[in-house]
């Protein structure tokens, strides 16, 4: 196991890691977006609007990443002949980046949900007395103290996104596992680079962790 060849091609594998982080920023952007829009739905009033905000967590949370990623690659753009007539070929970063940030919206609007619903229905009602309407109730009351709540559950999450990123591999996209398959396969010794990858995806949580406890000590809990 010659370690060395980890070192001279440590360019690639930053570039992969760079490729890396670019997908999962753009995929934990996207998540956020559907979770808050499905987190709230989950618990509207409007039977529609709960049904359908369900179904798209269930069908999420009950069907494998890796499934949905080949979906988005590969019968995307089938069903958008069927639909257009027209062929197109999917960029497999874009793809990756929304195939991962649908699958983290699912998850996601459970952990918005549990924080809206952690909140006490009573800082609701004072709201509504006030002459708030729910969703300015929603915006400016309900949320701004759940976030804060949320914060562990939604870096856990960006964590999970950030090691589940490395699926996209699979349709070639040129990230830190691809980097290090390829570069394991062209000198057939997959070891150090596999371990230099491990380093990379464990320096990379370890900082995303105490950015979340420093967040946790920053805005305490109240409760």
């Amino acid at each position: 196991m010659d370690f060395a060849l980890v070192w001279k091609h440590h360019a690639l594998l930053l570039k992969g890691m760079l490729t890396t982080l670019e997908c999962t920023t753009g995929a934990i952007t996207i998540g956020l977006v559907l979770g808050v829009i499905a987190g709230v739905g989950v618990i509207s009033e409007k039977r529609l609007i709960r049904w359908i905000a369900d179904a798209y967590v269930q069908v999420i949370r009950g069907t494998p990443l890796l499934l949905q990623i080949f979906f988005f690659y590969l019968g995307g753009p089938q069903i958008y002949r069927a639909l257009t007539g027209d062929t197109i070929s999917p960029d497999p970063l874009i793809t990756g980046i929304l195939a991962l940030g649908v699958n983290s919206g699912g998850y996601t609007a459970e952990i918005i949900r549990a924080g809206i619903q952690s909140i006490g229905q009573g800082q609701t009602e004072a709201a509504l007395s006030s002459g708030l309407t729910k969703r300015q109730t929603m915006i400016y009351i309900v949320l701004p103290q759940a976030m804060r709540r949320m914060i562990p559950p939604l870096f856990n999450e960006l964590i999970v996104l950030l090691k589940d990123s490395s699926l996209i591999s699979t349709i070639g996209v040129a990230d830190l596992m691809f980097s290090a398959k390829l570069l394991g396969s062209k000198y057939y010794n997959y070891v150090p680079f596999l371990m230099g990858a491990a380093v990379v995806y464990l320096t990379l949580t370890i900082s995303f962790s105490r950015v979340m406890k420093y967040l946790e000590r920053r805005w305490p809990v109240r409760l």
